[in-house]
């Protein structure tokens, strides 16, 4: 069984779920149940994603990433387990698509001469009006 987390299928396997207790709403069962899910997905070990993707997806996971290179993401937002998972599997998913686009690489330009006349004009206007305001000129 492969879900699909667009554009790359990962396999069920590469990722575990463990429940814990959640903070939060939930009047007494709050203390009963483990409704909170945490998410594990070890990025460096996964056959699923190429390595380029797999450098933007560590780079991307911040504080998520372990120093194993597991990303941990937490999810207590709902009450019940099913949604909590779905919820913990949906953030993978972007943070993985996220991770799949590739950035654009920055084409460096020059300013036209114009530009620069205009850039030294101002800063000449500029000084100018500095100048005026200093303390005039002494007369005898």
């Amino acid at each position: 069984m492969t879900f699909a987390l667009t554009p790359f299928p990962v396999d069920p396997g590469e990722i575990r779920f463990t429940f814990v207790r959640a903070s939060g709403p939930g009047g007494q069962n709050v203390n009963k149940v483990s409704s909170a899910v945490q998410l594990r997905f070890d990025v460096r070990a996964s056959p699923s994603l190429r390595e380029p993707v797999k450098m933007r997806l560590q780079r991307l996971a911040g504080t998520r990433l372990t120093k194993d290179g597991v990303i941990v993401i937490q999810a207590d937002r709902f009450r019940t387990q099913e949604r909590n998972r779905q919820d913990a599997l949906d953030r993978l998913a972007a943070l993985i698509q996220d991770a799949s686009v590739v950035p654009k690489k920055r084409r460096p330009t020059k300013p036209s001469r114009a530009e620069k006349e205009r850039r030294l004009t101002a800063k000449k206007q500029r000084g100018a009006k500095k100048t005026l305001r200093g303390r005039p000129p002494a007369t005898d």
